[in-house]
């Protein structure tokens, strides 16, 4: 074992497709809770607080991934 441990070596950082994936969920992540928050928000006439609540929900989500997937890299 090197001794970073599990990092990345040196100058060595995520490639195009991590990148890509990445992105790809994180949109994901902030999009369906907001979208889910809206139609509850529709369903029981309290606009705007699950819509608050899902945007919440949706970027501590996108923070937690982009944490955990690239903290070999810090």
């Amino acid at each position: 074992m090197s001794p970073a441990g599990d990092r990345g070596t040196a100058g060595q950082g995520p490639s195009g497709m991590e990148l890509l994936g990445l992105s790809v969920f994180i949109a994901a992540a902030v999009v369906v809770p907001i979208v889910v928050g809206l139609v509850i928000d529709n369903i029981v006439h309290r606009a705007p607080i699950f819509f608050f609540i899902g945007l919440l929900v949706g970027v501590v989500a996108a923070i937690a991934t982009v944490y955990t997937r690239f903290r070999r890299y810090l």
